[in-house]
């Protein structure tokens, strides 16, 4: 039966990659810039069955970092790309030309260390917290449950951003070298597995959700502004295929994991295994969940109007 579905999904993204229109996009090909991590991660099955099928008309970008990403959108080389939603405002609200027509994912962030006393978010106080990067969107999200905690992050905590990349903190945590750090998977469960001592001690997606009521709306997939006016069938179809591979990845981790380690997004079974169960992959068009990609990016507009491109992005920011 698998073996039968994927006969058929292969036929699906054929069919979904090749241009509907006129006969002048007849040799198209679709670049979709995606991070190593949860988006790849929700992708998985998708990115498995192009390569599978040969189809030369899309193509899957894995990249380490946003700022990757940005580039390939600065340059127009990216068709499509998944990036977080505060970068996706801020490059919208520059006039890049393109638009959010999905959240795909929805808060994977921790605090992690292995002082496990600590139980409630007033004993934070005094301690040095360690982010990937000041302004950053697990560095604000955090500053902000800190302060909804009844803690001034700039005078009650010492914040040290001396390792710049999620890799990079996450290695410094598994070592001992920092003591306490905020993460995302899938590098917290890599994190623990280097190292037994360390736990979650706040899962920072349960915290806003407690104090927003919806969970954080953190990672957009955008699109070229070009492909809407000329070729709306081909986003619906990227979309479908999208939405479906995460719903397979969901359904079925354990098949999942062995992709991810396939396309070396995670370096073990067990570590994707565990971190597609953590990784809150839930995918939404952007136009079902605009109240919410706004009330998110509202909290970064009153933490800082620079986070998110100086002001809240106009109605058509979400396709």
């Amino acid at each position: 039966m698998r073996t039968f579905l994927l006969f058929l999904f292969c036929l699906f993204l054929i069919s979904a990659c090749k241009d509907p229109g006129s006969g002048n996009d007849k040799n198209q090909v679709y670049i979709i810039a995606t991070l190593k991590g949860p988006s790849s991660m929700g992708m998985i099955k998708m990115i498995d069955s192009l390569n599978s099928s040969g189809n030369p008309s899309m193509k899957v970008e894995i990249l380490n970092e946003p700022i990757q990403v940005r580039r390939m959108m600065l340059d127009g080389t990216a068709d499509f790309a998944v990036l977080p939603t505060t970068m996706a405002a801020i490059l919208y609200n520059k006039g890049i030309g393109y638009r959010v027509i999905a959240i795909p994912v929805w808060g994977t962030f921790y605090l992690f260390g292995s002082d496990t006393s600590i139980t409630r978010w007033v004993e934070l106080k005094g301690r040095k917290i360690h982010a990937m990067a000041k302004g950053m969107t697990p560095d604000v999200m955090f500053r902000y449950l800190l302060i909804k905690n009844g803690i001034d992050p700039d005078n009650d905590i010492s914040f040290d951003y001396s390792f710049p990349t999620h890799i990079d903190l996450a290695n410094a945590i598994a070592a001992g070298q920092a003591e306490l750090g905020v993460i995302a998977e899938p590098f917290a469960s890599l994190v623990m597995t280097k190292n037994k001592a360390l736990k979650p001690l706040f899962y920072l997606n349960d915290e806003w959700n407690r104090i927003e009521g919806s969970p954080p709306a953190t990672t957009a997939l955008m699109v070229k502004t070009g492909i809407i006016k000329d070729n709306p069938t081909a986003i619906d179809r990227v979309l479908s295929a999208y939405n479906y591979s995460t719903n397979w990845v969901n359904r079925f981790p354990d098949s999942a994991a062995h992709l991810i380690v396939k396309y070396n997004i995670m370096p073990e079974f067990e570590v994707a295994f565990d971190a597609v169960q953590k990784s809150a992959l839930h995918f939404e068009k952007a136009a079902n969940v605009r109240l919410q990609v706004n009330e998110f990016l509202n909290v970064f507009y009153k933490m800082n109007p620079d986070i998110i491109g100086g002001k809240i992005p106009d109605e058509d920011f979400c396709y």
